[in-house]
Protein backbone atom coordinates (compact mmCIF):
# COMPACT_ATOMS: atom_id res chain seq x y z
CA UNK A 1 0.00 0.00 0.00
CA UNK A 2 1.40 3.39 -0.98
CA UNK A 3 0.77 6.89 0.31
CA UNK A 4 -1.76 7.43 -2.48
CA UNK A 5 -3.89 4.44 -1.49
CA UNK A 6 -6.87 4.76 0.80
CA UNK A 7 -9.10 2.07 2.32
CA UNK A 8 -12.75 2.00 1.26
CA UNK A 9 -11.95 3.59 -2.11
CA UNK A 10 -14.06 2.88 -5.23
CA UNK A 11 -13.54 -0.14 -7.40
CA UNK A 12 -15.43 -0.42 -10.72
CA UNK A 13 -17.04 2.66 -12.24
CA UNK A 14 -20.46 1.32 -11.28
CA UNK A 15 -19.60 1.84 -7.61
CA UNK A 16 -19.12 5.60 -7.97
CA UNK A 17 -22.52 6.53 -6.49
CA UNK A 18 -21.91 4.20 -3.56
CA UNK A 19 -18.45 5.67 -2.97
CA UNK A 20 -19.74 9.25 -3.17
CA UNK A 21 -22.38 8.54 -0.54
CA UNK A 22 -19.84 6.67 1.59
CA UNK A 23 -17.52 9.69 1.47
CA UNK A 24 -20.35 12.07 2.36
CA UNK A 25 -21.25 9.99 5.40
CA UNK A 26 -17.58 9.94 6.43
CA UNK A 27 -17.03 13.69 6.08
CA UNK A 28 -20.33 14.60 7.74
CA UNK A 29 -22.07 15.96 4.63
CA UNK A 30 -24.72 13.31 5.22
CA UNK A 31 -25.61 13.30 8.91
CA UNK A 32 -27.14 10.54 11.04
CA UNK A 33 -30.92 10.63 10.67
CA UNK A 34 -30.78 12.30 7.24
CA UNK A 35 -33.13 10.92 4.58
CA UNK A 36 -31.76 9.54 1.30
CA UNK A 37 -34.17 10.52 -1.48
CA UNK A 38 -33.43 8.73 -4.76
CA UNK A 39 -34.54 11.53 -7.11
CA UNK A 40 -32.65 14.23 -5.21
CA UNK A 41 -29.49 12.11 -4.99
CA UNK A 42 -29.56 11.11 -8.66
CA UNK A 43 -29.79 14.77 -9.68
CA UNK A 44 -27.03 15.84 -7.30
CA UNK A 45 -24.68 12.99 -8.22
CA UNK A 46 -25.43 13.25 -11.93
CA UNK A 47 -26.44 9.59 -12.33
CA UNK A 48 -29.67 7.70 -12.96
CA UNK A 49 -31.82 6.41 -10.11
CA UNK A 50 -30.69 2.81 -10.66
CA UNK A 51 -27.09 3.21 -9.37
CA UNK A 52 -28.42 5.39 -6.55
CA UNK A 53 -30.88 2.66 -5.58
CA UNK A 54 -28.08 0.07 -5.73
CA UNK A 55 -25.82 2.32 -3.65
CA UNK A 56 -28.48 2.75 -0.96
CA UNK A 57 -29.04 -1.02 -0.92
CA UNK A 58 -25.28 -1.58 -0.45
CA UNK A 59 -25.16 1.00 2.36
CA UNK A 60 -28.01 -0.90 4.01
CA UNK A 61 -26.00 -4.11 3.75
CA UNK A 62 -23.05 -2.27 5.33
CA UNK A 63 -25.27 -1.21 8.23
CA UNK A 64 -24.87 2.49 7.44
CA UNK A 65 -28.44 3.07 6.25
CA UNK A 66 -31.71 1.89 7.73
CA UNK A 67 -35.37 2.16 6.73
CA UNK A 68 -37.45 4.35 9.02
CA UNK A 69 -41.27 4.07 8.89
CA UNK A 70 -42.85 6.87 6.80
CA UNK A 71 -39.39 8.27 6.00
CA UNK A 72 -37.66 5.59 3.96
CA UNK A 73 -33.90 5.15 3.68
CA UNK A 74 -32.11 7.12 6.38
CA UNK A 75 -28.49 7.41 7.51
CA UNK A 76 -28.26 5.32 10.64
CA UNK A 77 -27.72 6.90 14.06
CA UNK A 78 -25.69 5.22 16.79
CA UNK A 79 -26.60 5.43 20.44
CA UNK A 80 -24.06 5.72 23.25
CA UNK A 81 -23.90 1.96 23.86
CA UNK A 82 -23.28 1.22 20.17
CA UNK A 83 -20.44 3.76 20.02
CA UNK A 84 -18.84 2.13 23.05
CA UNK A 85 -19.23 -1.32 21.49
CA UNK A 86 -17.71 -0.17 18.20
CA UNK A 87 -14.61 1.22 19.87
CA UNK A 88 -14.24 -1.85 22.08
CA UNK A 89 -14.24 -4.04 18.98
CA UNK A 90 -11.82 -1.69 17.26
CA UNK A 91 -9.45 -1.98 20.23
CA UNK A 92 -9.67 -5.78 20.06
CA UNK A 93 -9.13 -6.01 16.29
CA UNK A 94 -6.46 -3.33 15.90
CA UNK A 95 -4.73 -4.48 19.08
CA UNK A 96 -4.55 -7.96 17.59
CA UNK A 97 -3.27 -6.51 14.31
CA UNK A 98 -0.46 -4.72 16.14
CA UNK A 99 0.49 -7.90 18.02
CA UNK A 100 0.61 -9.92 14.79
CA UNK A 101 2.47 -7.18 12.91
CA UNK A 102 5.20 -7.17 15.55
CA UNK A 103 5.99 -10.71 14.43
CA UNK A 104 5.09 -10.60 10.73
CA UNK A 105 5.88 -7.08 9.46
CA UNK A 106 8.87 -6.68 7.18
CA UNK A 107 11.43 -3.94 7.74
CA UNK A 108 10.11 -2.27 4.59
CA UNK A 109 6.60 -2.17 6.05
CA UNK A 110 7.90 -0.71 9.31
CA UNK A 111 9.80 1.95 7.36
CA UNK A 112 6.62 2.79 5.45
CA UNK A 113 4.71 3.20 8.71
CA UNK A 114 7.40 5.62 9.90
CA UNK A 115 7.09 7.63 6.69
CA UNK A 116 3.30 7.74 7.02
CA UNK A 117 3.46 8.93 10.61
CA UNK A 118 5.95 11.65 9.64
CA UNK A 119 3.58 12.71 6.88
CA UNK A 120 0.75 12.74 9.40
CA UNK A 121 2.75 15.04 11.67
CA UNK A 122 3.42 17.39 8.73
CA UNK A 123 -0.25 17.40 7.66
CA UNK A 124 -1.43 18.71 11.02
CA UNK A 125 -5.23 18.70 10.94
CA UNK A 126 -7.92 18.38 8.30
CA UNK A 127 -8.96 15.94 5.55
CA UNK A 128 -5.41 15.13 4.42
CA UNK A 129 -4.38 14.23 7.97
CA UNK A 130 -7.46 12.00 8.25
CA UNK A 131 -6.59 10.32 4.95
CA UNK A 132 -2.98 9.63 5.97
CA UNK A 133 -4.14 8.33 9.33
CA UNK A 134 -6.48 5.85 7.62
CA UNK A 135 -3.61 4.67 5.42
CA UNK A 136 -1.34 4.27 8.48
CA UNK A 137 -3.85 1.99 10.17
CA UNK A 138 -4.59 0.09 6.94
CA UNK A 139 -0.86 -0.42 6.33
CA UNK A 140 -0.39 -1.78 9.84
CA UNK A 141 -3.36 -4.09 9.28
CA UNK A 142 -1.76 -5.33 6.03
CA UNK A 143 1.48 -5.97 7.93
CA UNK A 144 -0.37 -8.32 10.30
CA UNK A 145 -0.86 -10.67 7.33
CA UNK A 146 -4.16 -12.17 8.44
CA UNK A 147 -6.92 -12.13 5.84
CA UNK A 148 -9.72 -12.92 8.26
CA UNK A 149 -8.69 -10.09 10.54
CA UNK A 150 -8.56 -7.72 7.56
CA UNK A 151 -12.09 -8.71 6.50
CA UNK A 152 -13.43 -8.15 10.03
CA UNK A 153 -11.71 -4.77 10.28
CA UNK A 154 -13.10 -3.58 6.94
CA UNK A 155 -16.64 -4.27 8.15
CA UNK A 156 -15.97 -2.37 11.37
CA UNK A 157 -14.41 0.57 9.50
CA UNK A 158 -17.60 1.04 7.53
CA UNK A 159 -19.67 1.10 10.72
CA UNK A 160 -17.30 3.71 12.17
CA UNK A 161 -18.11 6.02 9.25
CA UNK A 162 -21.48 6.75 10.87
CA UNK A 163 -19.60 8.70 13.54
CA UNK A 164 -18.76 11.36 10.94
CA UNK A 165 -15.64 13.50 10.52
CA UNK A 166 -12.27 12.39 11.86
CA UNK A 167 -11.14 13.58 15.27
CA UNK A 168 -7.93 14.72 13.59
CA UNK A 169 -9.71 17.98 12.85
CA UNK A 170 -8.76 18.80 16.45
CA UNK A 171 -5.11 19.90 16.72
CA UNK A 172 -4.59 18.46 20.22
CA UNK A 173 -5.92 15.06 19.15
CA UNK A 174 -3.85 15.14 15.96
CA UNK A 175 -0.63 15.74 17.92
CA UNK A 176 -1.53 13.07 20.46
CA UNK A 177 -2.26 10.54 17.70
CA UNK A 178 1.18 11.05 16.16
CA UNK A 179 2.83 10.51 19.56
CA UNK A 180 0.72 7.40 20.20
CA UNK A 181 1.69 6.02 16.79
CA UNK A 182 5.36 6.47 17.74
CA UNK A 183 4.84 4.38 20.87
CA UNK A 184 3.24 1.68 18.73
CA UNK A 185 6.11 1.85 16.25
CA UNK A 186 8.71 1.48 19.02
CA UNK A 187 7.03 -1.75 20.15
CA UNK A 188 6.76 -3.03 16.57
CA UNK A 189 10.46 -2.40 15.90
CA UNK A 190 11.34 -4.16 19.15
CA UNK A 191 9.23 -7.11 17.89
CA UNK A 192 7.35 -6.96 21.18
CA UNK A 193 3.84 -8.16 20.33
CA UNK A 194 2.39 -7.70 23.81
CA UNK A 195 3.64 -4.12 24.04
CA UNK A 196 2.43 -3.32 20.51
CA UNK A 197 -1.06 -4.57 21.39
CA UNK A 198 -1.08 -2.60 24.65
CA UNK A 199 0.00 0.62 22.89
CA UNK A 200 -2.57 0.19 20.12
CA UNK A 201 -5.37 -0.44 22.61
CA UNK A 202 -4.34 2.70 24.51
CA UNK A 203 -4.40 4.63 21.22
CA UNK A 204 -7.93 3.44 20.38
CA UNK A 205 -9.21 4.09 23.90
CA UNK A 206 -7.85 7.66 23.75
CA UNK A 207 -9.81 8.19 20.53
CA UNK A 208 -12.87 6.62 22.17
CA UNK A 209 -12.73 9.01 25.14
CA UNK A 210 -12.57 12.03 22.84
CA UNK A 211 -15.41 10.73 20.66
CA UNK A 212 -17.63 10.22 23.70
CA UNK A 213 -16.89 13.75 24.92
CA UNK A 214 -17.81 15.10 21.47
CA UNK A 215 -21.09 13.19 21.48
CA UNK A 216 -21.89 14.44 24.98
CA UNK A 217 -21.14 18.03 23.92
CA UNK A 218 -23.40 17.59 20.88
CA UNK A 219 -26.25 16.19 22.97
CA UNK A 220 -25.84 18.98 25.51
CA UNK A 221 -26.01 21.56 22.73
CA UNK A 222 -29.18 19.96 21.32
CA UNK A 223 -30.81 19.99 24.77
CA UNK A 224 -29.94 23.67 25.28
CA UNK A 225 -31.50 24.61 21.93
CA UNK A 226 -34.80 22.90 22.69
Amino acid sequence: MTIQDDPLQPGPQGNSAYQRLLDEIRDGSLLPGERLREIELSERLGVSRTPVREAIRQLETDGLVTHVPRQGATVRSLDYAEVMELYEMRAVLEGTAARLAARAASDVELDELDVLNDRLAEAGTGPEAARINRIFHATLLDAAKNRFLTKSMLSLQKALLILGPSQLLDSDRAEAAVAEHRHIMAALKARDGAAAETEMRAHIHAAQRMRIRALQDRDRSIDENH
